[in-house]
């Protein structure tokens, strides 16, 4: 497998953390979704980007924190091409030890339909009797 880099930013090309949230299947296209991009990476605890040897953004997740107590991590997504080399189960690796190495001892995320076993495989696992909510759901 080529040789990648892994790096905490504060910003990001947008155009590549677009891409990848197309990858995700996650982008409704609009000039307030653009908006939203440089502050939320800034305002992540962590916010990691995978790089290819060129240097190209390829991947990407977040840590959310208040710094001391929970953290929960989203937005892990790896190209399409990039897929399957173990590019995601790195960042999660890398984002959960970032967390924990800062003593916080609640880490959680939400795993999207299908991929339990992904995560049961980094440490992760059900959190049994609880429900995620979302507000405004209502279906």
């Amino acid at each position: 497998m080529a040789r990648l880099t892994y790096e905490i930013v504060r910003e990001a090309p947008l155009e590549a953390i677009v891409a990848l949230y197309k990858a995700g299947g996650w982008w409704q296209e609009s000039q307030s979704w653009r908006d939203v991009i440089p502050p939320m990476i800034l305002g992540s605890y962590c916010f990691m980007v995978a790089k290819d040897p060129e240097g190209q953004i390829i991947g990407m997740g977040r840590a959310i924190s208040d710094g001391c107590s929970d953290a929960y991590i989203q937005d892990v997504v790896v190209l399409h091409s990039w897929r399957g080399q173990g590019v995601g189960a790195e960042i999660i690796r890398r984002l959960t030890a970032y967390c924990a190495e800062r003593q916080i001892g609640w880490i959680g995320l939400v795993a999207e339909p299908g991929t339990q076993r992904f995560y049961e495989r980094l440490g992760y696992g059900a959190l049994v009797a609880y429900q995620p909510m979302l507000y405004g759901k209502k279906d």
